[in-house]
């Protein structure tokens, strides 16, 4: 664990992520970030966000994502990719993201993306589930 980031998730750069300069893809890194972030809600807060989606009690969707890259990923390089809530608003949610390769400190990438907390049934952003806020809280250690 690094920093204030108690989620962590693995993944290996595959071939048809690099380019013609045998670096990953800079579109790459917002799917790595899209990975990570489905894993934070199954694996660290337990939810299972096929039924909440489908119930309509909460799905999210990607609102603004910031992306700055320091240093470049390379086929086979196991990346870590880092992420934590930094803030729950009334209807979005700001998380922050960083991006290692062998769990090093020294980032690849950085991000901060904020989603808006979104009912599949009415197509339109709700607020964020006091469900939610709670796991979120707790796992993050704000409680």
């Amino acid at each position: 664990m690094i920093e204030d980031y108690r989620f962590s998730h693995r993944l290996k750069v595959r071939y048809s992520e690099i380019d013609g300069q045998k670096i990953v893809f800079n579109a790459h890194y917002l799917t790595y970030l899209d990975v990570a972030v489905s894993e934070y809600f199954q694996e660290a807060l337990r939810l299972d966000m096929t039924t909440l989606s489908e119930n309509g009690e909460f799905d999210f969707v990607l609102a603004k994502s910031t992306l700055e890259y320091k240093s470049s990923a390379h086929l086979n390089d196991w990346l870590t990719i880092w992420c934590r809530m930094d803030k729950i608003g009334n209807t979005s949610m700001t998380m922050r993201f960083k991006i290692t390769r062998d769990e090093v400190n020294s980032p690849l990438l950085l991000a901060k993306v904020i989603y808006v907390s979104f009912n599949p049934h009415t197509k339109s952003s709700q607020p964020v589930p006091l469900m939610i806020r709670n796991k979120v809280e707790q796992f993050e250690g704000r409680t």
